[in-house]
């Protein structure tokens, strides 16, 4: 087993072509190609870099060292996936692409990421010098996040990735490193591990989390007439209009230049949201705290 494989090692320059020198170190030798060494080497000199065995099987040396590395975490960008084999990340270097196995995978394919989707990744070797992406895991995530700080976080927008799928819920990394938790009630489909999503903050756990929902504001879940509508309630002094689900249709139309029946789905929409109440003949925005 290559033991420097995944790692920065030095090692001696011990033969070169017109396009590469080749490096040798435990009587192991990787090619390092010469557009990659940012000072000329001869026979007898050091050259030090990230070593690796390429797709075709060969043994080379980099100076353009990956964030992911044994014992080092970082983002990898999902570049195919092999539902016989895992999933395949890019993290940094030219011909060769990182596997995370299909045993890292969630149970549902559906939940696997997409080409696209970033993986927090390390790297391992096994016995047949084989390098794998594994997983960062929970205490990974824990150790490189921020704890919220006292400001007020209520209907805020973040954005955030994937990373830990659960019966409870789905937990993300957000852009500002908080950890963000959704609950399975407020979204509408299950994220997929690695999936960049966007979310509005609903609370702070006493754990140190963001609690997130996916689920759109209400007025951004309304439709034409019933933004309108809400448009035209937020603009009155009073913030109410002398119009129900009684008022007379003419008067709507001559109004809000919509039928009726129009009035009356809006107006539902509304209630629904609990947006608005309608007493006294009027239809009024209902105040929020």
């Amino acid at each position: 087993m290559n033991k420097d494989l995944g790692t920065i090692i030095t090692a001696m320059v011990t033969d070169e072509n017109e396009e590469a020198l080749f490096v040798q170190k435990n009587g192991i030798t990787y090619r390092l190609e010469k557009e990659d060494v940012p000072e000329e080497l001869s026979i007898g000199d050091v050259a030090s870099g990230f070593v690796y065995e390429t797709m075709n099987k060969d043994l080379k040396m980099t100076t353009k060292i990956p964030k992911v590395r044994i014992g080092h975490y970082g983002w990898g960008e999902v570049i195919n996936v092999r539902r016989d084999l895992g999933v395949f990340v890019d993290i940094g270097l030219g011909d060769k692409d990182i596997v995370v196995s299909l045993d890292r995978m969630p149970e549902l394919k559906s939940l696997w990421p997409k080409k696209g989707d970033r993986l927090m990744v390390t790297l391992s070797v096994d016995e047949k010098d084989r390098m794998w992406g594994e997983l960062a895991d929970e205490d990974l995530f824990r150790s490189i996040s921020r704890i919220p700080s006292e400001q007020d976080w209520k209907n805020k927008d973040v954005t955030g990735i994937v990373y830990r799928l659960k019966m409870v819920g789905t937990f993300i990394l957000t852009d500002d490193y908080y950890i963000g938790f959704i609950h399975p009630t407020e979204r509408e489909v299950e994220p997929r591990l690695g999936e960049v999503v966007n979310a509005r903050v609903i609370g702070v756990s006493p754990h140190g989390m963001l609690n997130l929902s996916l689920k759109p504001r209400a007025h951004e879940a309304l439709e034409g007439d019933a933004k309108m509508i809400l448009a035209l309630l937020e603009k009155s002094p009073t913030a109410s209009l002398p119009y129900t689900d009684k008022s007379d249709p003419d008067d709507i139309r001559n109004y809000f230049g919509i039928s009726k029946a129009q009035f009356k789905r809006a107006m539902g929409r509304l209630l629904k949201n609990r947006l608005i109440i309608q007493e006294d003949g009027e239809t009024r925005l209902i105040e929020k705290e």
